[in-house]
């Protein structure tokens, strides 16, 4: 399969193939092709001439696939997106169109049983008559599954291709979705999974799949494959192996860049923490800890009941993302698709959107320094794109996110806020995302992030609060920072502790 754009080729002459039965991965950093293939396979975008996709029985042109051929050859998607309608109940996702009816209205009865024994089949523990929007993470992920496989002993679903389905799960969750999907392929069905989580793939793959820019680098057995080899095939190279960044640089003694006093609003709960020139500070949680909570109270999303705010050592006004602004913050959110991209806009709008006024001059927009500076910025963070005009949303994840990250550094922030700031984005990736915020830090900068990645805790974070129920129940610092105690704080309750 070959893939072409202007000015590049996304794929080029990618070949392999995925035993059924069987737990397949796809990997490779971002900008690496995995989202093209799936799109080509989904009928999207359709391949340059010369390819072939072969389904079971079914084969076909990869330049002449459209959505009905791969939905009839057998091919079902999970995207991240889920593409569940979160105020209907199970069953009207599960159905859809195919609702059964009695006379002129739908049989309620019938569709609730119908869909029940679609769930039962795949072994989804969710009852049919729940509302989507009260399901956990991992529930609603299944009911996805569960969607595309309804028809499976009718139809003969080939092929499930599941893009991240873990991205947004909490780690308590994984496991649980990550057994649902080992039993669906002791079962016969054959998954090809896409994931930069390296351990899943490890732990959960008969077989994986590597792409580097575009071309297949290799198809192999898991069995006798380690982290840092599967790292070294994504990237190429050893700086994809994070170690654990240096001695905090931190100025204790000075202002702290961030304080918080008895913050309270919304899940939080008299919060207090300070954030030092130099230092990273990581808040680490469940869902529902107030986590992200904290990071939109203190940029000004929401307001709060009392406590304070301090940005170097003045109060902010509450529920003012202006005056946060203004006062030296910058906040990357958790939900770049929804709260931080401008997805039709090209990368050097997305790049100058919080700082627009220094382009402007006697009435009149430079759009030649607006290029200017968006080139300066595609080398110095590495952001891979055939231009500084390309639309936002042809880049791959993790090169969105390093653009999201260089619009906030423009302005030389004091304070960074950042939320999930590698959730989806490959190892390559993540190792340049995290250079950039240690050199944030290094720079006399403090940083706050969320995190729900441990290896990130472990790496970046110079101290860890753990949250419960809107309140930091434990902290540690430095060397008292390890696996071991991240995980026995967020699993046991606070009387345990």
């Amino acid at each position: 399969m070959t893939k072409s754009f202007p000015g590049m080729r996304a794929l080029d002459d990618v070949t392999f193939s995925v035993t059924p039965g069987r737990f397949h991965s796809l990997v490779g950093g971002n900008g690496s092709g995995k989202s093209t293939l799936i799109k080509v396979l989904a009928g999207v975008y359709r391949a340059d001439p010369g390819g072939t996709i072969t389904v079971g029985p079914h084969a076909r042109g990869a330049d002449d696939i459209t959505p009905a051929w791969s939905h009839q050859a057998g091919i079902r998607f999970v995207h991240q997106d889920l593409g569940l309608f979160r105020a209907l109940s199970v069953t009207e996702n599960l159905l859809g169109p195919e609702l059964p009816r009695a006379y002129r209205s739908i049989d309620w009865r019938a569709a609730h049983e119908q869909a029940q024994d679609v769930l039962d089949r795949l072994g989804v523990p969710v009852a049919a008559r729940r509302s989507v929007a009260g399901l956990r993470p991992a529930e609603a992920t299944l009911v996805a599954i569960a969607r595309g496989l309804r028809d499976a002993d009718t139809t003969g679903v080939g092929l499930l291709v599941l893009d991240e389905p873990t991205a947004r799960l909490p780690h308590t969750e994984v496991d649980e979705l990550l057994e649902r999907l080992g039993t669906l392929v002791a079962g016969g069905q054959t998954i090809l999974y896409v994931s930069h989580r390296l351990d899943e793939v490890l732990d959960h793959s008969h077989s994986v799949t590597v792409l580097r820019d575009g071309v297949h680098r290799t198809t192999r057995p898991v069995e006798g494959l380690d982290r840092r080899e599967l790292t070294r095939l994504i990237v190429g190279e050893e700086r994809g192996i994070l170690h654990k960044r240096g001695p905090a640089q931190a100025d204790r003694s000075a202002t702290p860049v961030l304080r918080v006093e008895g913050l309270t609003g919304g899940p939080l709960h008299g919060v207090d923490l300070d954030v030092h020139p130099g230092e990273i500070v990581a808040v680490a949680g469940l869902v529902g800890s107030g986590r992200t909570s904290l990071l939109e109270t203190v940029f000004g999303v929401h307001g709060h009941v009392s406590g304070r705010v301090l940005l170097g050592g003045r109060p902010l006004r509450r529920g003012s993302i202006g005056a946060a602004i203004r006062g030296g913050a910058a906040y990357v959110p958790e939900d770049r698709a929804l709260h931080s991209s401008f997805h039709g806009l090209g990368l050097e709008m997305n790049l100058s959107a919080a700082g627009l006024h220094r382009y402007m001059k006697k009435g009149f927009f430079r759009r030649r320094d607006e290029l200017g500076d968006a080139t300066a910025d595609i080398t110095r963070f590495s952001i891979r794109t055939v231009a500084p005009d390309t639309v936002m949303v042809n880049l791959s994840g993790g090169n969105q996110q390093k653009a999201v990250l260089a619009r906030w550094l423009r302005r030389n922030p004091r304070l960074l806020l950042l939320d999930e700031p590698t959730q989806g984005v490959d190892v390559g990736s993540r190792a340049e995302i995290y250079e950039q915020i240690t050199e944030v830090a290094r720079g006399g900068a403090g940083v706050l992030l969320v995190s729900s990645d441990l290896d990130e805790l472990l790496h970046l974070a110079d101290r860890v609060h753990v949250f419960e129920r809107g309140s930091p129940v434990a902290c540690a610092t430095g060397s008292a920072i390890t696996r071991e105690w991240v995980v026995n704080t967020l699993f046991h309750s606070t009387e345990d502790q």
